[in-house]
Order: structure tokens, then sequence, then C-alpha cells
């Protein structure tokens, strides 16, 4: 299985570098780093966005409580299906500038924590306050975001947005990548 998410992650960078951002799928270093910046016992509602082929949704997965609501949004269709075929008790949706509307329409008002593995630095300034705006709209006060970055170019501004709690290096990863804890100001 692994070697067909990495074939399939592969052949959506080739196509489309900007919006996947790397060549292979985080490795299980960093979406264990990611992971462990939650408090599982009390999330209720968590997102991903930019889930990808699922290295980071395995990981959540295996810590989310079975009565938490999990959504996932992956813009390639393919990836959306095979997100869809390995994590069917998560909804699945594929755009993240609509994070808001689309928590609403499954019912849920705010979640805990969204993990994102989109590579925001890649994308036009617009784009990426749109994601930003979404992610701070969505997320509870003191809900966190939790995104991992190949660079600290996005550091300014996550900080205009976010409490930044944490920046770590997961050097085990290809590339080596910074995990960013970002919490929403308030309470």
């Amino acid at each position: 299985m692994f070697k067909n998410h990495s074939l399939l992650f592969f052949r959506k960078f080739i196509h489309n570098p900007k919006y996947v951002g790397s060549v292979v799928p985080s490795s299980r270093f960093l979406a264990n780093r990611m992971v462990a910046a939650a408090h599982w016992e009390q999330a209720e509602h968590i997102a991903e966005i930019g889930s990808g082929t699922g290295a980071i949704t395995r990981a959540i997965a295996r810590r989310v409580r079975p009565d938490s609501k999990v959504i996932l949004f992956e813009k390639e269709q393919e990836m959306r299906e095979r997100l869809q075929a390995d994590f069917p008790r998560f909804i699945q949706e594929h755009n993240a500038l609509r994070l808001v509307s689309e928590l609403k329409k499954h019912h849920i008002p705010e979640v805990d924590y969204i993990f994102s593995g989109l590579p925001f630095y890649n994308f036009s300034p617009v784009m990426r306050l749109q994601l930003l705006e979404q992610c701070k709209q969505a997320l509870k006060p003191g809900g966190k975001l939790i995104a991992f970055q190949y660079s600290l170019q996005m550091r300014k501004m996550l900080s205009e947005h976010f409490e930044i709690e944490s920046i770590s290096l997961v050097p085990l990863n290809f590339p080596p990548a910074f995990v960013y804890v970002c919490r929403k100001r308030g309470k």
C-alpha cells in the first residue's frame, strides 16, 4: 500500500508541483510530531487540509476518539478517492478555501485542530491569506493550526494571525520539514 501511495504522490507532484509540494508523502516521523501536538482526549472536531495520500491522516486515525468528527480536505480527485477508501468514517471535501462553509454543511461549528500539509508558500499571497483566514475562522478560541512547511518563510505571516507556540525541525523527512504549532488567540 505504501508503495502505491508513494507512486501516486510522485505522479501528482510531476503533474502539479506547486500544489503538491514534495516528491514523496510525509514521513511517519513528521506525522507523529504533528499529532503529538494535540490533546486527543479533548478533540471533538478535527480538520486536515491538504491530506494528500493520507500520511498524516493515518496518524490522526490512530489517535482520534471514536466519537470525534474528522473532515479531510484534498483538492486532487484521485487522492481524495484513495482517502475515502482508506478512511471511510472520515468526511471528505475538496476545497480548503471553503473550509468554514464546508464545516457548517456538516454541522461542525468550530474545530479543535486543523492539521495542514499544504505548501502555503507556493501559493499566491492572496490565496495564502484566504487559507489562513479560513483556518482562523474555523478554529475555536484556543484551537490550534498544526502545519508543516519546508522553510521558515511562513513564520511572519503565521505570527500575524496566530500565536506561534513552537516551531520544530523534523530532519527525518524528505525534505526535512518544520512543524508550526499555532494557537488561535482568545480563550
